[in-house]
Order: C-alpha cells, then sequence, then structure tokens
C-alpha cells in the first residue's frame, strides 16, 4: 500500500481534488494559495478581487464582456 502513494496515478488523484467551496484558499503545488473572491451581479457582470501579499488584483467584467484589470499595491 505504500508504494501506492508514489505511484504516478496516487499523485494525479491527489492533484484532481477539489478545495471545499468555503475555503479561501486553494492548494496548488502543496501551497496554500488565496481564492480570488468574486461578486456576480444578476446582469452577468462580475467582480473579482485577488490579494497577493501587499498588492491587490481587480478583474471587472462588463455584461457586454470587457474585461478590466486593476493592480493596486500598498507601500
Amino acid at each position: 500500500m505504500a508504494a501506492l502513494a508514489f505511484s504516478p496515478a496516487a499523485q494525479s488523484y491527489a492533484q484532481a481534488q477539489k478545495t471545499p467551496e468555503k475555503w479561501d484558499y486553494e492548494i496548488v503545488d502543496g501551497k496554500r494559495v488565496p481564492k480570488a473572491k468574486r461578486q456576480v451581479n444578476p446582469d452577468g457582470s462580475w467582480r473579482e478581487e485577488k490579494r497577493d501579499g501587499k498588492c491587490v488584483e481587480i478583474k471587472e467584467m462588463s455584461a457586454q464582456g470587457e474585461l478590466k484589470i486593476t493592480r493596486k499595491c500598498d507601500d
């Protein structure tokens, strides 16, 4: 059974698992990575904020399909 833990099939299974919806981070390459917080509006537009250290990346998609990406960093 211990040999199975190091097999390629076991590794691909571990990578295919999804992080639960309620968690505010994902596991990527064995490390915690913050999830983006997305707010979806009834007209199909959305706004997503993702923190990366001292910076915040904001993505906004309009109902017409226009994407705007803004990055703000604290000094």
